[in-house]
This record gives C-alpha cells, structure tokens and sequence, in this order.
C-alpha cells in the first residue's frame, strides 16, 4: 500500500491520492476507507462489493472500445472527492456504514465469471471510485490480463503519480470524469484540485491507453462557454483530437439541487466542441441520432449507429477502421 508511518504518535501519511492524508489511529482519511490500525494502512472495503453486473460497455461511457460487447462491472464504496452533485452518492459517501449493502467477491470469482460470460470483453472497475480501493482493482487487473481479458477504469483521476504508472501497466482502457476546468470548481464544488487531474490526463494518453472523458454540464457552475472552450482546447492539443469527449446532462443529485442542464447549453458546446475534437457526444439525454452515433471524420459517413446502449456497427471493419475509407474509429 501506498503510506508512511511515523513510529512516534503511530499516524500515518497516505500516498495514494494528492490529499496526502494524515491519519491518526482509528480514523479514516477523506474517501472514508482508508483506515489507520494500530499504525498500519488498511483498506475497509478490499473485496466488499456493492455492485457487480454484466453492463454494455457503452455504460462507462466507452464508445470506442469494444463497441457492442459487454464488460463486467464491480464496485466497492468509498471515494476520495466530495462533489455535492455525486449521482452515486449513496456508495460513494455512506451515511450508514450499517444498512450498506456490501457482500465480499472473491478475486476467483470475478474472474471466472468474467471468462465465461459470453461476449465479455474484461473487467471494469466503476460505480464508486476505483482508485480507493487500489489494492483489490489491482489484484483482479493483473491476472485478468494474463488471461486475456481487458481492463477498464472509470474514475475521477485524481491519483498520484506513482500509483497510476502501477496500474498504466495492467489497465488498457479509462473513462476519466474531468469535472470542469477551473481549480476554484474543484475546490469549492468538489474538495479537490485540477491539476492533479490534467496530470492524469497526460500520463495516460503519454503511454497510449484508450481513453475517453466525461464532462458533466451543470448549469452556472461549468458550462461558461470561453472556459469550456479552453478545456477543449487542452484536451486535443495535449491528448489529441480523437480523444472522445462525452458531454453529460446534470440531473438535481445529493446536495447540488438546482435545474437539470437545458438541451440548448449541451448542444452549444458540443458544437465548440466539435471545432477541436473528431468524437464528441452528448449523454444522458433522451433524443439518439447524431448525439450518439459515431461519425467518421474522414468521409462523414455513419460508422456507428446507437439507440440507448444498442449499437449498428456495420460502418466499421474487423480492424476497427471505418468500412468506408479505412480511417481509423475504435479500438477492437
């Protein structure tokens, strides 16, 4: 595990995060599992599932990996940011460790599952934060590799250094949630920072992993268009433009009750979006079509059709290249 102790007063320093918790005997540091026990790191929730089911991988969101296939999903509890708007606040930041309704899944049996289910592509580590509970995720990632299958993370990124270069070598593909791009969001709205987060971003894309990242639009707090277009402008210029962009519908959620994003908002900045990026759909919206489909930016053909989580791929190669003009869409 990734900590320091101080022999003196038995604290512990956790590394796992930016926060570079301090935790004194007993407690816990901000995600809320990571317990100091007589001096020594432990993590509450290794194995303590809440969470496992077969998902179309499409749920991550992942529109360019595997397109189709079906991936298993596993989840703990716990996570180490505190947005007011968290949609999984429920397992995310507990009220009632008690009526938490966890059961402990074996390495084994998440693996045997996943290579028995048909059309399964791997594992994907989601529901609460994947990155507080490190040690388990990492346990399941490394055999499920040697036997083929792939691993996914969705996650908010916000890890240090060290522990993801760990996890780059056994994970091939991230949905990364870059939640705005101002540090005071983070700050105010989220009990983080962003730097840490665009670190993230550039290591991952630095060691060519699949990746894709989510924006959920809030109204007032995220969606200024000069500022979300800098973003953007990060995002093809330091990961390049065919990273896919998912710009998400905010929906009232745990402490941030205000309005659900206007339609209009989400298509203006996908438009501005799509100045600067080659993939950008928007999510959690009731209207398909091109919001969700997959076009080529080659020959503009439809490469991809979705409805909800079913997909047409008929537009795309064994290779995973556009069928029309061979220009590479998705990782298969």
């Amino acid at each position: 595990m990734y900590y320091s102790g101080d022999s003196h007063n038995g604290t512990v320093k956790c590394a796992l995060c930016p926060h570079g918790c301090h935790i004194q005997k007993g407690k816990t540091g901000i995600c809320g599992v990571r317990l100091n026990n007589q001096g020594k790191l432990f993590s509450t929730n290794y194995s303590m599932v809440t969470g496992i089911h077969f998902d179309p991988i499409e749920k991550k969101p992942l529109y360019h990996f595997y397109p189709g296939s079906s991936i298993l999903s596993v989840g703990t509890f716990g996570c180490n940011l505190q947005c007011v708007f968290c949609q999984n606040f429920h397992i995310s930041h507990p009220s009632n460790m008690e009526i938490l309704n966890t059961k402990s899944v074996s390495l084994n049996r998440i693996l045997k599952a996943s290579i028995e289910y048909k059309d399964n592509c791997g594992i994907a580590y989601t529901y609460n934060e994947p990155i507080v509970w490190f040690e388990y995720m990492f346990d399941i990632a490394v055999p499920a590799r040697q036997q083929g299958l792939k691993n996914v993370m969705v996650s908010n990124g916000y890890i240090n250094r060290k522990p993801l270069e760990q996890l780059l070598d056994v994970v091939d593909a991230f949905n990364i949630d870059l939640k705005a791009y101002t540090n005071s969001f983070y700050n105010d709205i989220c009990g983080g920072s962003l730097q840490p987060v665009k670190n993230t971003l550039q290591a991952i894309a630095k060691r060519g992993k699949h990746l894709e990242i989510t924006n959920l639009v809030i109204p007032g707090l995220n969606d200024d268009t000069k500022v979300f277009g800098e973003m953007v402008k990060w995002i093809a210029g330091e990961l390049g433009n065919d990273t896919p962009l998912h710009i998400n519908r905010y929906f009232p959620s745990y402490r941030l009750q205000i309005h659900p994003t206007p339609t209009e908002t989400l298509l203006r900045l996908r438009t501005l979006a799509m100045e600067m990026l080659n993939f950008v759909y928007i999510g959690n919206v009731s209207q398909g079509g091109d919001l969700s489909n997959t076009i080529c930016p080659q020959c503009r053909k439809v490469v991809i059709e979705r409805s909800g989580y079913s997909i047409g791929s008929k537009g795309i190669d064994n290779q995973g290249n556009c069928a029309g003009c061979g220009r590479r869409i998705v990782v298969l």
